[in-house]
């Protein structure tokens, strides 16, 4: 055979290989692969890395009142200011419910944002999630408001009382480093430069097709790119 022959003999089995599977990314050790079916384990996961190693604090170790069988006990728990615990050392401690990263329940992931606890729906190297959340005005001071007429005092909010809304967003979440950021073209762009091609093919499409194709090119992330935990 031909060198030149051999060569395209070579060129077409490495394409089968790859099309096959055959290079796919092995397993590391004493780690599994992030499928549909991975349950993260039940209880308080006081930081990101506790999140990464699926290693929160039993709520079997949380010192409270709540009764544990029932389905509002995180609810429960989180409302209290602190989060008090026994370590593996049987020490008596205690968290700020503020600072701590989130609770795993059913083998859902809840993660702790403006103070409200919300269901991470979509997960992956890049993760997805939808939060409500409440933002606070405080108005401005009006000089003319005090002197309206009596009937308009009566019926109308003064602009400078507090007043508040209830907005629904969506943020994404690299599951590498634990950051947070907006669901917005730019954030796609960032995260997926830890895949050159990936990024490549995404930054060269038209701006339209970038917004629609956002949560398309955050599968195609994930698929290339598989999120491991350790084996329990």
């Amino acid at each position: 055979m031909r060198s030149k022959d051999y060569g395209l003999v070579v060129m077409v089995a490495v394409l089968m290989l790859v099309s096959s599977g055959s290079f796919a990314q092995d397993t590391p050790e004493g780690m599994v692969k992030y499928s549909p079916d991975f349950e993260f384990r039940e209880g308080i996961y006081p930081n990101f890395l506790s999140v990464k190693l699926n290693s929160p604090i039993p709520k079997t170790r949380l010192v409270t009142d709540a009764d544990l069988f029932s389905r509002d006990f995180y609810q429960q728990v989180t409302e209290q200011k602190f989060i008090v615990f026994y370590d593996d050392n049987g020490v008596q401690q205690r968290l700020n419910t503020s600072e701590i990263w989130g609770y795993g329940r059913s083998g859902v992931l809840y993660i702790n944002l403006a103070s409200k606890f919300h269901r991470i729906s979509f997960i992956g190297k890049i993760g997805h999630f939808v939060a409500s959340i409440t933002t606070y005005n405080s108005g401005y001071y009006d000089p003319y408001y005090y002197n309206q007429s009596y009937y308009h005092n009566r019926y109308y909010r003064s602009p400078s009382a507090n007043y508040s809304s209830t907005e629904v967003r969506q943020y994404l979440i690299d599951f590498e480093s634990g950051k947070l950021m907006e669901f917005d073209v730019q954030s796609v762009e960032i995260l997926l430069m830890n895949d050159p091609e990936l990024y490549d093919e995404y930054v060269q499409l038209r701006r339209k097709k970038k917004k629609q194709y956002k949560f398309v090119y955050i599968r195609k992330f994930n698929e290339r790119n598989p999120l491991y935990f350790p084996q329990r």
